[in-house]
């Protein structure tokens, strides 16, 4: 295996709690107001850091942890607006395609989202998002085949406690928090993501300009509707800890 570190990034303390004694720090170095924290995430080396919310956050976190670090890999981890409504509160989605849905062309009151760098009247393409390997996919959804993760508890999840599912899918990032129902649907509908987040496909730009693997897991905090905020903040302890469980759980397959 190659001696480069991981680069894992959070956005919020929340997020990184959950991976506790699991990561051995070693050192830390402050870059750009960022807190970069070498060492050990069971046994792998790794670069941690809390990059904050929003787009150009994780941006420049993943630039430096390219540049600075050198990192192999970048690996996310944190919670994120369910879409699907065939999902739940405290299911896991594991990206295999990222899409800003944020960036595009607005005609006739209506935003469509486009390729970053491009657009139909300027560099047209028909690429929309960063794919995620396949065959990393197909090898991470392999070993989570028989992964169970904590049940989430009736309050949680609207009433009766249930057990999180694990799936792939296309997630969402935009700089805005989703929290209308309407907007919501339309999402799902328009772009067919699963999940809706602030971070992972500006992460996705910047590693594939790098030509670096990523991978970005989101457990569900809430279902993005106009109760999400209340949901966000209430259920935000539960929910995060179960994309910590799933990268920990693969992180020897990056």
């Amino acid at each position: 295996m190659s001696q480069k570190p991981l680069g894992l990034i959070c956005a919020i303390p929340n997020e990184i709690q959950h991976f506790g004694s699991a990561f051995e720090k070693e050192s830390e170095q402050d870059i750009a107001g960022f807190c970069f924290y070498s060492g050990k995430l069971d046994g792998v080396e790794t670069i941690l850091v809390e990059a904050g919310m929003g787009k150009v956050n994780a941006a420049v976190v993943t630039t430096l942890l390219m540049e600075h670090f050198n990192c192999r890999a970048i690996l996310f981890s944190g919670v994120a607006g369910g879409l699907d409504p065939e999902l739940g509160v405290g299911d896991v989605v594991v990206g295999n395609k990222l899409i800003q849905h944020d960036y595009g062309m607005t005609v006739g009151e209506k935003l469509t989202a486009y390729q970053p760098g491009h657009l139909p009247i300027h560099m047209p393409t028909e690429k929309l998002g960063y794919e995620v390997n396949a065959a990393l996919i197909d090898k991470i959804m392999a070993e989570l085949e028989d992964f169970e993760l904590p049940e989430i508890s009736a309050e949680a999840a609207g009433g009766t406690k249930r057990q999180p599912v694990i799936t792939s899918g296309t997630i969402l990032t935009g700089d805005q928090f989703i929290g209308c129902t309407v907007a919501r649907d339309q999402l799902h509908k328009d772009l067919s993501g699963l999940a809706v987040e602030m971070e992972g496909a500006a992460i996705a730009q910047v590693a594939d300009r790098y030509q670096v693997p990523f991978i970005i897991i989101r457990s569900l905090s809430d279902l993005a509707g106009e109760e999400s905020t209340m949901d966000f903040i209430k259920f935000l302890e539960e929910t995060a800890g179960g994309a910590a469980l799933v990268l920990r759980r693969i992180i020897n397959l990056v």
